[in-house]
This record gives structure tokens, sequence and C-alpha cells, in this order.
């Protein structure tokens, strides 16, 4: 039960929240308070305990938001969801661009993978956005910056489809572009030269499910790491197909993966068209794809911004920072 006091708009005003259950206000409150510092200090607002009571004080629009920010929590951690630290800064930031905002709507598009503990839920709506276009489309590319979860998310669904037995197997590519480095100048035999390209895949890997679980799916050709050359030729049926790094394909590339699919396949692409490391003039596949395909039915885009950035929040204000730089630069 919430309760405010009747004071000016604009001025300072207070509210209380009770919570009943011990164990949800330890969640809500966080270890060593922490979740109620990091709201005390992007709101600017006092928050205090009072038995099984939170009393928040401060500008009454910050005390509103902060009510309905705890509020929500509050029914996340009542039916059992798991937040991390994290989420409570991204939970503010949505909240104060949206006062409409259910954060309980993110988690109901939960990517479940047998023998994790918690699922992988999406942080941002654009993140809800790309795990709902799996039911609507089978080719889906996923657009933006480093950091919004593009390739993750599209490992965690990949995986839960695996083990759901709604694919056979799973294959995760990359085209192998130099950047900056040359591939004849790294030792090794050509599997051990292209494998540092594709660690970022096998990371991703074992993240979902354990090492050694990994490990048995990709020696028994399950799932299947490679390069993206390695894929001419071939015919992927009952699969779910990731093509990452896309930005760095060609157009004939491009085509060549989405001309391999066949029955009962998905395919996510994922790429950040401002990171593309092709030769000088060489035309980008995943720009060249974006602009050929926008109007063919069954081929979902969902476009992520800086404001889906869900790595450390410093990341965020780097990307911003870059983008602005290069927005002077073009600006005569």
């Amino acid at each position: 039960m919430t309760k405010r006091s009747n004071y000016p708009k604009g001025q300072r005003a207070e509210a209380v929240l009770t919570v009943d259950d011990t164990s949800v206000l330890q969640h809500l409150v966080g270890e060593q308070d922490a979740h109620l510092q990091t709201i005390r200090r992007l709101l600017d607002v006092e928050i205090g305990r009072d038995g099984s009571s939170l009393v928040i004080r401060g500008n009454d629009s910050e005390v509103e938001l902060a009510r309905d920010l705890l509020g929500q929590l509050k029914e996340l951690f009542e039916q059992g969801e798991h937040i991390w630290a994290s989420d409570i800064e991204r939970a503010i930031k949505m909240l104060s661009q949206n006062r409409k905002l259910r954060l309980s709507e993110l988690f109901r598009d939960q990517v479940k993978i047998s023998g994790r503990k918690y699922p992988i839920v999406p942080k941002t709506f654009k993140q809800k956005q790309y795990i709902e276009s799996a039911e609507s489309y089978d080719v889906v590319f996923g657009v933006g910056p480093a950091g919004t979860g593009k390739t993750y998310l599209a490992m965690a669904m990949a995986v839960s489809a695996l083990m759901k037995k709604q694919v056979k197997r799973v294959v995760l590519c990359r085209p192998a572009v130099e950047a900056g480095e040359k591939l004849g100048f790294l030792p090794g035999d050509m599997a051990e030269k292209v494998n540092p390209y594709l660690r970022p895949l096998y990371d991703a890997l074992h993240d979902m499910v354990d090492f050694e679980r990994a490990k048995e799916l990709v020696e028994r050709g399950i799932v299947e790491v490679a390069p993206l050359a390695f894929m001419r030729g071939r015919t992927l049926n009952s699969s779910f197909v990731i093509l990452d790094e896309a930005q760095n394909t060609t157009p004939g590339q491009m085509k060549m993966l989405l001309t391999r699919l066949g029955f009962g396949s998905k395919c996510f692409v994922t790429g950040d068209v401002t990171q593309i490391d092709l030769p000088r003039g060489q035309m980008s596949g995943l720009v060249d794809a974006l602009q050929t395909l926008h109007s063919v039915d069954g081929i979902g885009v969902v476009r992520f911004t800086d404001e889906d950035v869900i790595r450390h929040p410093l990341v965020s204000r780097i990307i911003q920072a870059y983008d602005r730089r290069e927005q002077a630069r073009e600006t005569p």
C-alpha cells in the first residue's frame, strides 16, 4: 500500500510504501541498501526505512517516480523475478522517459533455457521487440551499437529453440574480416587463424550452457561455429542460424547466406553499420540488405540505439560522445 501527502505541485512531498514480506523488502532495498542508494543518487530523493515501510521524501515529481519504481519492483519480487543491480538504473531511465511504462511487460518475454538457473529477460523494450520478432519472422536483422544484446539474445533464442527441439542444430557464423590485423601474419593453420574471430560466439554459447555440454554440442555438430565462407554451397534445414558482425559481409556473401536457409529454419543477422571494417569503397552486405529487403514479407528489422546499451553505463555515454564527434565532422 502506498500513501502520499497532499503537498503543492513542484514542492516537497512524502510517500510511504509498505512491504509486509521481509524477504521482498530485503530484495527491494538490495544488499547493504545498494538499490536504495542508486535511487537516492539518480532521483535526488531521501529514502528511509521505518519497520516494514519505506519513506520517500523530496521534490513531488521525483517522489512520485521513486514511489512508482519501488512499487513496480515490489510486484516483480513478489512474483519471484530476479532483478540485477544494473536493472535498477535502467528501470529509472525508462520510467523517466515513459511514466506509463509497466516493467512487468518486459518480464513476460523470457527466454528459458533448460538447466539455466535464471531465464534471460529483455532489459529494454527494443530487446523485448527483438525476442518477439522470432515469433513473427523467419529472418530478423538486429542492427545497432555494441552492448545492446543483439548477439547474446539471438544466441539465447537459438539455444532455447534447440533444447525445445524446435530446430535440430544451431549454426553460428561470422565473416573473418581483418580489422587492423592481417590473417596471414597470425600463427597456425587456417582454423587457428580464424578462431579469434569466432571467440565471442563461443563465449556467448558458454554463458548459455555449461562448458562440457557446449563442448559436446560442438563436437557432435549440433552447434556449429564457423567462418561465413564455410556456408557456401550448403542448405540449412531445421536450423537456427546467426550471422554476427554482418556489417563486414559483402553483398554477395549476405545473399549467399540468406539463400542457404531451408525448411524449418530461422536466421538472425546482427551488426553495427557504424563499425564497418571492409576496404574503403566496398559496399557492406548489411547496408545493402537493409536497402534491398526492406519491403520483403517475412523479414523483420529491429534497430537498437545507444539507449539500449546494457553494458557498463559509461559505454552508452562513450557511444554518444563518438556519435557527436562524427556529426560535428559531417556538419559543414
